[in-house]
């Protein structure tokens, strides 16, 4: 049994490690400031062929699987949350329906733009429902030559910054599941429209906002797979994406874990350094064991997605352990360092302020436990 990555893998991370260092660490806390989005690095990652990594090679991408997805957003993550969170929703979540359920027209339309760097987002979740998408009320009509959209999506990851993406509309709320379908569309359709952005508490240099639709027409070929097989298409997204956000917490984690390392080997206190107090130790002694444990399964969940399983159980195992023990391991690094740990001259608070949301998005880690009991329990 060998859960080392294979010679191709670690070329790749020490590729995109050195990528990180030298063009997304130093300048990530002037983009969080700022709250711009780093265009710049992100064409630089897009020309390194990272965007178009795991999406399929006879359209245009690289076909590298969740694996490589994993580690490049690992990576990420541990320079930029915010970066990350673009990479991840656009070369991921927002791609895999098109992938899995689109024509071949919507393929080798849309996953050509993706692997050349165009921004993409995914529209679910609305000002009335997020885990839960029973009420949808973002609407759908069909005409002769093609659908009309109307409503609002809230909380939209990439929304100022994506050319295109994915948006799910309900041809009739009493329906229920059976009356959501899935559309892939261009931002620039006539009546959509930028709502809010959001006033996150982290990861600031990617927008997070409103997407309002106001008679929206679409025409036919948007439609994704069949009609009424939306809640198929986004769930199967969302199970075959949550890996990455386990990959994205565990990158937020390593990033805490080193400054708590480096900061406990420089800074004494009581005449001694504080990796010599026993308090000190144990912080980082498990802290470096529940980064291992994440490890372990995020790149468990990502190798059985690879190998053909989705993986719904194990895929939320990862992402509800990366992203509490992450939580955990910023709460120590900002622990560590004492006072200055809650000001911006140390990057520890902004690990602390970015990791808090990896246990909401792509499902609360309430949503992973009931995820986890049902795959246990067998129950449907």
């Amino acid at each position: 049994m060998d859960f080392e990555h294979d010679e191709q893998q670690k070329m790749f991370r020490a590729a995109v490690r050195e990528f990180v260092d030298s063009e997304v660490i130093p300048k990530a806390a002037q983009w969080e400031d700022e709250e711009l989005f780093p265009w710049d690095t992100w064409n630089q990652l897009a020309g390194l062929g990272l965007c178009s990594l795991a999406l399929p090679e006879q359209y245009g991408g690289g076909g590298g699987g969740k694996t490589l997805l994993c580690i490049a957003t690992e990576e990420l993550a541990r320079g930029s949350g915010g970066l990350s969170l673009a990479y991840l929703v656009s070369c991921g979540i927002a791609m895999d329906g098109i992938c899995i359920h689109g024509t071949e027209a919507q393929k080798r339309t849309y996953v050509p733009r993706c692997a050349q760097g165009e921004v993409a987002f995914f529209a679910l979740t609305e000002p009335e429902g997020g885990s839960d998408i029973a009420p949808m009320q973002t609407r759908y009509r069909s005409t002769d030559q093609e659908f009309v959209l109307s409503g609002t999506k809230t909380f939209i990851s990439n929304g100022e910054e994506s050319a295109f993406g994915v948006v799910f509309a309900t041809l009739n709320p009493e329906l229920g599941h059976k009356g959501v379908s899935a559309f892939a569309l261009e931002k620039q359709t006539p009546g959509v429209s930028l709502g809010k952005r959001e006033r996150k508490t982290g990861q600031h240099c990617t927008s997070t906002t409103e997407l309002v639709f106001d008679e929206c027409t679409v025409p036919k070929d948007a439609l994704i797979g069949e009609e009424g097989q939306g809640l198929i298409i986004a769930l199967e997204s969302i199970d075959k994406s949550r890996v990455s956000v386990a990959a994205q917490a565990l990158g937020i984690a390593q990033a805490a874990y080193d400054e708590m390392v480096r900061y406990a080997k420089e800074r004494a206190a009581f005449g001694k350094l504080l990796g010599q107090h026993q308090a000190i130790q144990w912080m980082i002694a498990d802290s470096a064991t529940e980064l291992e444990i994440a490890r372990l399964l995020t790149y468990r969940a990502a190798w059985l997605i690879d190998h053909g399983d989705l993986a719904i159980k194990e895929s939320a195992m990862a992402k509800l352990y990366a992203s509490e023990a992450a939580g955990r391991i910023c709460h120590r690094a900002v622990q560590v360092f004492g006072g200055i740990g809650y000001t911006r001259d140390a990057p520890v608070e902004r690990y602390a302020r970015d990791q808090r949301v990896t246990e909401i998005y792509e499902g609360t880690s309430e949503m992973q436990r009931w995820a986890i009991a049902r795959q246990v329990l067998g129950v449907k």
